[in-house]
């Protein structure tokens, strides 16, 4: 393949010893997703499921440190300062995309290597086969921007385990009682896992050192059997480092409502409950409430698609907000960090105004 066309493209997608392969191509933004991007990677995967030539999928980034940063989030605002249509498609193209993953008839295998953040989460944490490694940098920060942990994150955050006997890691599972807050905890706070923590959440299904991750990709890209392959590179994880808090965040962030939450932080006598405390009170309000309600209500769900569903009818309403718009404004555009919420505190977040981005669409996603 010509280098020149390569270089501009932003997905290459391409078969390869019986393996169909999709590599992130666009360095420059951290890999950050388009439609564009996101409808390419549908087809490919929609052919492959029904070719029996391909074994399995296995999806990377061709250079730099991200595998994927997101979406293209300033897209989105510029087009929720419209009419929001564009902004609707793009979430629409990639929940749909996100859903073609979590059905995939074939292995998915993810190469998580770099930073993984929102739409980078989505495009991998639904594959069957999660590779973490030294570099993987995995963070849900939409809340600081005004928006929500969507690609799915209504049905992983709220089933993720954690590292302690009290709550094995069950990723999959709606029970509440074998369930740590773990995800509510990253939701919220859009606290970072760094490497062998990310398999330690349940996020990753291995982790692979540094060191290892060209052979093991080489290995990969011959064609064979996966699990025998990553079994051989799998490295332990040990204790991840918020094993010391798992005790707390359970109990606090298993608190009713997001006042609650921030009250108990707040009385919680420890430097790590004030720190997610003050961390909260630098997030969009109405983003928190949103997102407590998601969470709470996609643990309750037994169909991914109804999880993106609820997604979708929130993302729609979303990327009109003033909080979206506004988070972009300080964070991307111009970086000043200090964005004006609107309501500014967690007790002014009307009941209403979070029920209203529920409320179904004239045009649902699987329309």
């Amino acid at each position: 393949m010509d280098s020149v066309i390569v270089a501009e493209k932003p997905l290459l997608t391409r078969v390869e010893n019986g393996v169909g392969r999709l590599t992130l191509n666009r360095p420059e933004a951290l890999n950050a997703l388009t439609t564009g991007m996101c409808r390419d990677m549908a087809e490919a995967l929609t052919r492959w499921a029904e070719d029996d030539s391909v074994a399995y999928v296995v999806i990377d980034h061709a250079e730099g440190r991200g595998f994927c940063a997101g979406g293209d989030i300033r897209a989105a605002a510029v087009s929720g300062r419209g009419d929001g249509m564009a902004a609707r498609e793009f979430f629409r193209t990639e929940y749909r995309l996100n859903t073609l993953i979590k059905n995939f008839p074939k292995p998915f295998v993810a190469v998580m290597d770099g930073v993984v953040m929102g739409g980078g989460v989505g495009i991998s944490v639904h594959g069957s086969h999660r590779i973490a490694t030294d570099n993987t940098l995995f963070a849900m920060p939409e809340t600081g921007i005004g928006l929500f942990p969507d690609v799915g994150g209504g049905w992983f955050l709220p089933r993720l385990g954690a590292s302690s006997e009290k709550w094995e890691p069950v990723f999959g599972s709606k029970d509440a009682q074998n369930q740590s807050e773990l995800g509510t905890w990253l939701a919220l706070t859009g606290a970072r896992l760094k490497g062998p923590e990310v398999k330690a959440a349940g996020i990753a299904t291995h982790y692979v050192a540094n060191a290892d991750l060209p052979d093991l990709k080489a290995e990969l890209l011959k064609g064979g059997d996966i699990d025998n392959i990553l079994h051989r590179y799998d490295r332990p994880v040990g204790t991840p480092t918020y094993a010391e808090h798992e005790e707390a965040i359970h109990r606090i962030f298993g608190k009713a409502t997001l006042a609650d939450i921030a009250i108990a932080l707040k009385l919680e006598d420890s430097d790590w409950a004030q720190h997610q405390g003050e961390v909260m009170a630098t997030r969009s309000p109405f983003s928190m409430s949103v997102t407590l309600r998601q969470l709470r209500e996609g643990r309750q769900m037994d169909r991914f698609e109804d999880v993106m569903q609820m997604e979708y009818r929130i993302a729609s309403r979303v990327c009109q907000s003033h909080d979206f718009l506004e988070g972009v404004r300080a964070v991307l555009d111009d970086k000043d960090h200090s964005p004006q919420w609107n309501p500014h505190a967690i007790g002014c977040v009307s009941a209403a105004s979070v029920e209203a981005v529920f409320q179904p669409l004239t045009r649902e996603l699987y329309d």
